[in-house]
């Protein structure tokens, strides 16, 4: 068994803010090396960020990034760095440079390209097709491997063991969905198994657009056991000292026959042995709890990654907008939310104290804005013009875009970003007006079916011990109030079954008859399925928001407007 000092240097990387992300790797290589760290692994595409899209295809991005990591590279010293970055050569790689000593010791180039859900590296790079080098570290042999290249039974990690390898480290933006942590931990397990080695995981943390990166780094043993995992949500510099199996102390596994890989020598010794580092396993977060921290990230980075300090949201007195404001909150501080109430002429006297007992319990100031001079106004203008038609949907939707209207000025005249307040199961089915209530910078809860939102308020109430969501809020039927005594489901079916039907649908990619075997009402699915598919033009125009489930409306799930398929 050889010693070895390593650390996940899991940190917080903004796309395209090269410079600044220079300097966050140089702060987490300094600390580490302070702490007697034999090898830090940074996360994929470290210099850039993830995912750094058609900044790809600028030269002048590219030719930035390498200076930037040849200026890290030349501030190394006897710690090893493996970082990653974007490499211009004949084709463009997803390569991590392997620092120390002042330069590039050497680069490893990803190999498996994700092409599916929220990936498309295959539009930006080629793939490599070469094992190693492997780089011996405090007199181990270790293999780099890049995200994609962990995932796949057939990936490099089986061959890199094979070729002399005795310890594997990964380098990773995986994103985060409800579930992904045991995924991730699963897949690592069997890896570690298979090859027997122990791999030293690095995932990113942060928020970019609609995606969050929620960390969780680890690391497991030759056996598969976890031995260290990082905080979820949260930067921190995973340090552990590591026993790995070399000689005739590695494990006998099945590997493939290969002929040894190149290697490169960096050092002979620990430099951390005198002393020691204990690793720790973090405790992972409830299910609900988990998700309501993905959303406080995802806000959070969104909001001030974008040049925004402040927020404005309007408050219903409904569940929806009170989880975005409490998430708000959370995210950025109550003096940093404003919360505005416009009440009509069919809102309840209920709705106005949910949302004033809301606002007091979270901490924010609130303005009252009445829309029913506005919506008059509007009334009158188009008197003349519906003269030989009755009242419909036309003038519910009126209500919802003098509000839009209002929120959005606000957002100009102070500079505060407008959070909609739109779930899943309304995006999902259209039950939302466009330039209404879907104005705004950022959807919060895009992605988060009502059930959901029904979760989250009940675990952030049992969590911080006080009803943050008035008990009103959450008991009361869901209501647009756009007209007299409205309910969600004079529309639409419960949203017991409704979500159900939705996750089936856009989730799972069932068809109609696929999830009438699963036991729904067949009049139900058609019901969701025609309102999910003549929808699809709204969700088009919708701001971003996080994605908390495995396919979420954005860049998961890419359907023509103009369609005629149904079911």
């Amino acid at each position: 068994m050889q010693l070895i000092r390593v650390a996940a240097a899991q940190s917080n990387f903004v796309v395209g803010d090269l410079e600044g992300n220079l300097e966050r790797a140089l702060s987490a290589y300094r600390e580490v090396s302070s702490a007697g760290v034999d090898l830090v692994v940074f996360p994929e595409l470290t210099i850039t960020g993830y995912p750094p899209e058609d900044l790809l295809l600028k030269s002048a991005f590219l030719k930035r990034s390498f200076e930037c990591v040849e200026e890290f590279a030349s501030k190394t010293t006897s710690t090893v760095a493996v970082i990653g970055f974007p490499e211009s050569a004949d084709s463009l790689m997803n390569s991590a440079a392997v620092c120390a000593g002042g330069s590039i010791i050497g680069i490893y180039r990803k190999h498996l390209l994700p092409n599916y859900s929220v990936f498309d590296e295959q539009r930006y790079f080629a793939a490599a097709i070469e094992d190693g080098p492997l780089f011996v570290v405090a007199g181990i042999r270790v293999g780099v491997t890049i995200c994609e290249d962990a995932w796949s039974e057939t990936g490099p990690i089986l061959s890199q063991a094979a070729g002399g390898a005795e310890l594997i480290v990964n380098l990773n933006a995986s994103p985060y969905y409800a579930g992904r942590v045991a995924e991730r931990e699963a897949m690592l397990a069997s890896r570690a198994v298979e090859a027997g080695v122990p791999i030293v995981y690095t995932n990113l943390i942060g928020g970019q657009d609609e995606l969050v990166f929620d960390g969780s780094s680890m690391i497991v043993d030759e056996n598969g056991t976890l031995i260290a995992r990082a905080a979820q949500f949260s930067e921190e510099l995973l340090v552990a000292d590591l026993q790995v199996p070399t000689g005739a102390d590695r494990r006998d596994v099945k590997r493939p026959e290969t002929t040894p890989l190149a290697e490169i020598v960096v050092s002979s010794e620990s430099i951390g042995a005198g002393s020691t580092a204990k690793p720790h396993i973090h405790p992972l977060l409830s299910p609900t709890h988990e998700v309501f921290e993905a959303l406080v990230l995802g806000t959070r980075d969104y909001v001030r990654k974008n040049g925004f300090s402040e927020v404005v949201i309007g408050l219903s007195g409904g569940i929806d907008s009170s989880i975005v404001a409490a998430i708000a909150v959370e995210a950025l501080g109550a003096d940093r939310v404003h919360g505005v109430l416009m009440p009509s002429r069919w809102s309840s006297p209920g709705s106005l104290t949910d949302a004033a007992a809301l606002a007091d319990a979270l901490g924010i100031k609130t303005r009252t804005i009445p829309i029913e001079a506005a919506h008059a106004a509007f009334e009158s203008l188009l008197t003349d013009s519906f003269a030989d038609h009755l009242p419909d949907l036309t003038e519910e939707n009126l209500q919802a875009r003098v509000r839009g209207t209002l929120l959005m000025a606000l957002s100009n005249k102070f500079g505060w970003m407008v959070l909609t307040t739109g779930n899943k199961s309304e995006m999902a089915t259209g039950y939302s007006t466009l330039y209404g209530d879907m104005a705004g910078g950022f959807a919060v809860i895009k992605d988060v079916a009502k059930m959901l939102v029904f979760e989250l308020c009940r675990d952030l109430n049992t969590r911080t011990g006080r009803e943050v969501i008035p008990s009103n809020v959450i008991a009361k039927p869901p209501s647009a109030e756009l007209r007299p005594d409205q309910k969600d489901e004079d529309s639409l079916p419960p949203y017991a079954i409704l979500d159900r039907v939705i996750e089936a649908y856009v989730e799972r990619d069932l068809s109609l008859g696929e999830i009438e075997a699963e036991g729904f009402d067949r009049a139900v699915i058609e019901q969701v399925i025609r309102l999910v598919d003549r929808s699809e033009y709204k969700r088009r125009q919708s701001p971003p928001g996080v994605r908390v489930t495995p396919k979420a409306f954005g860049k998961d799930r890419r359907l023509p407007i103009t369609n005629r398929w149904y079911g």
